[in-house]
């Protein structure tokens, strides 16, 4: 007679497996109080000495209770740490959520439990129904074109700063390992802030460097290289990469093929290909899917391109037959930092 505890589970194991469960279904509900914890910048404020709700909540204006609830919370899933008489300190964790600081997540948090990303992935399951974004339907346009929009500006400086952030995380790791010998012109293909092109250029002052992103990220970038003093070397473009790429004998597509389908990243490797000056070469930069059944962070991103975009993670073998198809070979292949790979390509 079924019991409904499935195969060989003992009650006992039940009640392991349904904790286990438990805290995966509170998952949402984890990334709110993290959400909280920056929004309030209880990071930076105990960072600078406020240890206590009480400190925190004269600070930001909040409720006192309430924000004692939240710092324990965030203390019982290791963010925080309590150090006894109602004061809490930080984990090393804590520290990559803390504003201006290397290394720091804080942006990419605002990002995925902000309205665009929150509501877009409320959507998730109709998304696997028809295997398709369901952001256009919930957003009223793509994700790329509100972020696009005057009035969603914030939340486009915080998608901006979280691609940069995620630069920071591989920028040392390419700047190591990618040899320019022979190089002139960098193009970073959807480049955002620049940070990627810049530190390369800033390493090497032979180089000189391009942009090319949508008009907001465009202006983002070229007042960085300002900041930076590279402007002289420097050159932002606002276009479309579906369209046309500036000339360069190094292109770099950095997280930039998993926000698109097969067809529109072949359209992208094409014109990278039609850009690209004779033994040109292409860098790409990305998660690579694992082994099936293994724990996979990439896999999970997977998903959250199917609720977002039209993209998808990939592996090796289906990033070749995109090259394959627009007239580039792939090279060396080696990790840069934080999950990613560089994927060299040479043009044939």
């Amino acid at each position: 007679m079924p019991t409904g505890l499935g195969p060989d589970q003992t009650p006992e194991e039940l009640a392991t497996n349904a904790a286990a469960v438990m805290n995966l279904i509170a998952g949402g509900m984890t990334t709110q109080v993290l959400h909280a914890l920056v929004a309030l910048r209880i990071p930076d404020h105990v960072a600078e000495g406020a240890q206590t709700a009480a400190e925190v909540s004269r600070l930001e204006g909040s409720h006192q209770r309430a924000t004692f609830r939240l710092m324990r919370a965030a203390a019982s899933i290791g963010i925080l740490t309590f150090l006894g008489e109602q004061r809490f300190g930080l984990s090393p964790r804590a520290h990559l959520l803390r504003s201006g600081v290397p290394g720091s997540l804080r942006s990419l948090l605002l990002v995925q439990a902000g309205p665009a990303h929150w509501k877009s992935l409320g959507a998730f399951p109709e998304a696997v129904r028809q295997g398709a974004s369901q952001a256009e339907q919930v957003l009223g346009m793509s994700i790329f074109d509100y972020y696009s929009q005057p009035a969603n500006a914030a939340e486009a400086t915080a998608f901006s700063k979280a691609m940069s952030d995620v630069s920071g995380l591989v920028t040392a790791g390419v700047v190591a390992q990618l040899k320019t010998e022979g190089v002139t012109t960098i193009v970073d293909v959807g480049g955002a802030d620049g940070h990627l092109v810049l530190g390369l250029i800033e390493d090497r002052p032979e180089l000189t460097g391009v942009v090319l992103d949508l008009p907001h990220a465009a202006d983002i970038a070229g007042r960085n290289a300002s900041a930076r003093g590279l402007a002289d070397r420097f050159t932002a473009v606002a276009g479309d990469f579906f369209t046309a790429v500036p000339a360069g004998n190094l292109h770099l597509l950095k997280t930039v093929l998993h926000d698109w389908d097969d067809d529109r990243c072949l359209a992208i490797l094409r014109n990278c290909r039609a850009a690209t000056t004779a033994g040109g070469r292409a860098v790409v930069i990305e998660m690579l899917l694992g082994e099936l059944g293994e724990p996979d962070f990439t896999a999970i991103s997977d998903l959250a391109m199917l609720a977002l975009t039209s993209g998808m993670e990939r592996n090796l073998d289906e990033f070749d037959a995109l090259f394959a198809a627009t007239g580039w070979r792939r090279g060396v292949t080696y990790p840069v930092g934080a999950g990613y790979h560089a994927i060299e390509m040479e043009a044939v």
